[in-house]
C-alpha cells in the first residue's frame, strides 16, 4: 500500500487519509511524503531557430567545443536553473544567442525528447523550442570568440548523424511544425521585417516550404485573407522595377481559408 500511495501521490500531503490509513500510519506516511524528491535526471532546453537567409530557410547552430560530441554542430540549449521555467531558461538561451527580446522574436514550445541514452552524460530531458527570427537578426558574438551561425536547413534534414545528440529529431520536428503552421497561420509574417512587400512574404513561403508558389494566387490569397496583412502608405521597388506596396503584419493569428501546400 504505501508504494503504491508513493507512486500515486507522491506530493499530496492528504493523500494517507485518501488511501483510507489508520490514524497509526499517518504520521510516517506524511514524513515520507515530506522528504524532498530525487529525480535522478536534469532538465534542459534545446532551441530550434530559424530564419531566412538570401531566400533559404536556415537553422542556428554552434559547434560544440567539450565532450560529448565535441566539434559537432549543435542546437542552442541549456540546462533549466532551479529558480526558473522553462520558457525563461529558452529566452535566456535565445537572448545570449540572438540579443532580441520577447518582443522581436516568435516562440513556441515543441515537444519533450526524453530517451534513456540521448545524452552520455547521464540521464537528460529536454523541451524543444520553435523560434522564429525576421531574416536581418545576426547571431550574438561571444567574448570568448565563439559565435551560432546559420546554417542551410535541407543539408541538415537529409544527415541523420549530421548534429550532436537527438537533435536531428528536434530539428525535424521544428521545421515540419514551421512549415505545417504556415498553412493555417500567420506565422509567416515573423520572418519578416516590420514592413514588406507581398513577394517578400511569398518567398519566406517558399524558403520555408521548398517549393516555388505562384506569385499571383499568393498575392490574392494573402491580400484576400482577412486581418492576414495591413497594407501601409509606403512603397519599394517591386521585382519588375515597379512600386510594390509595404504592409504589416495584421491582428489575424488564423488564416481562413488556409495557404495549402502542394
Amino acid at each position: 500500500m504505501r508504494q503504491e500511495i508513493r507512486s500515486l501521490d507522491l506530493i499530496n500531503l492528504h493523500a494517507p487519509q485518501r488511501f483510507g490509513l489508520p490514524p497509526t500510519h499517518r504520521a510516517h506516511c506524511h514524513n515520507e511524503f515530506m522528504r524532498p524528491l530525487h529525480t535522478g535526471f536534469a532538465v534542459s532546453v534545446d532551441l530550434v531557430v530559424l530564419t531566412v537567409v538570401k531566400g533559404t530557410l536556415c537553422a542556428l547552430l554552434f559547434t560544440r567545443d567539450s565532450q560529448p560530441y565535441q566539434g559537432r554542430p549543435a542546437l542552442p540549449g541549456n540546462f533549466v536553473a532551479h529558480d526558473e521555467d522553462l520558457a525563461s531558461a529558452a529566452w535566456r538561451r535565445l537572448n545570449a544567442e540572438t540579443g532580441l527580446s520577447s518582443t522581436q522574436v516568435h516562440l513556441e514550445q515543441l515537444a519533450s525528447y526524453g530517451s534513456i541514452d540521448r545524452d552520455p552524460r547521464g540521464r537528460v530531458v529536454t523541451i524543444g523550442y520553435l523560434a522564429l527570427l525576421p531574416s536581418a537578426s545576426i547571431p550574438r558574438q561571444k567574448p570568448s570568440g565563439a559565435v551560432a551561425r546559420w546554417n542551410p536547413v535541407e543539408p541538415l534534414l537529409e544527415e541523420a548523424t549530421a548534429l550532436a545528440f537527438d537533435h536531428h529529431k528536434i530539428l525535424t520536428d521544428g521545421v515540419e511544425r514551421a512549415r505545417a503552421k504556415l498553412e493555417y497561420s500567420s506565422l509567416a509574417a515573423e520572418f519578416c521585417p516590420p514592413q514588406f512587400t507581398i513577394a517578400t512574404l511569398r518567398r519566406v513561403y517558399e524558403a520555408v516550404w521548398g517549393t516555388k508558389v505562384d506569385p499571383r494566387n499568393f498575392h490574392r490569397k494573402v491580400t484576400g485573407t482577412p486581418g492576414f496583412v495591413t497594407p501601409t502608405s509606403r512603397s519599394t521597388g517591386g521585382e519588375r522595377g515597379r512600386p510594390a506596396r509595404l504592409y504589416t503584419k495584421g491582428p489575424a493569428t488564423s488564416l481562413h481559408p488556409p495557404l495549402l501546400r502542394r
